[in-house]
């Protein structure tokens, strides 16, 4: 990756990985796992991957995302779309890597999203998520809810 876009990457993330701040000061410090008093360094090679599904991997940063706030890393393989589907609470979105779409219901032309691109997604709002390059790809995701999935078609 070239210097210009591992910075661009950088500022990206740190944009996003601000909302954990902000959340807890808003009073969102009962988040399970995680303590705003406490530093937390996690190098990318500690981050533990898990498969939610045969093709869609996930990875904690902090929190539990089952239970409640959280800040998660998921993998989704090349040129790979999820079924259209909701979630309750809403949540924002980073890419790492690769090239991602997240067309909501209706959309036809939703916009390419590469490395350092932002996303939003309100509760309950129709959407998928694809990674449509030839290569992988990886995002980060932070919300103030558990992450559910509800299909809608």
């Amino acid at each position: 990756m070239k210097h210009s876009n591992m910075k661009l990457v950088g500022l990206a993330i740190m944009s996003a990985v601000s909302g954990i701040s902000v959340s807890a000061c808003a009073g969102q410090n009962n988040i399970a796992g995680f303590d705003p008093a406490k530093e937390i360094t996690t190098p990318a090679a500690k981050v533990v991957f898990n498969k939610i599904n045969p093709a869609i991997s996930m990875g904690g940063a902090y929190g539990d995302k089952s239970k409640g706030g959280h800040g998660t890393f998921g993998k989704f393989p090349a040129n790979f779309i999820t079924p259209f589907h909701t979630h309750s609470g809403a949540y924002h979105g980073v890419v790492i890597s690769g090239t991602m779409t997240n067309p909501f219901k209706g959309e036809q032309n939703p916009p390419e999203l590469k490395a350092g691109s932002y996303w939003y997604v309100p509760d309950n709002a129709e959407h998928a998520t694809a990674c449509v390059s030839e290569e992988p790809c990886l995002f980060y995701f932070h919300a103030n809810r558990a992450f559910d999935f509800h299909p809608t078609k």
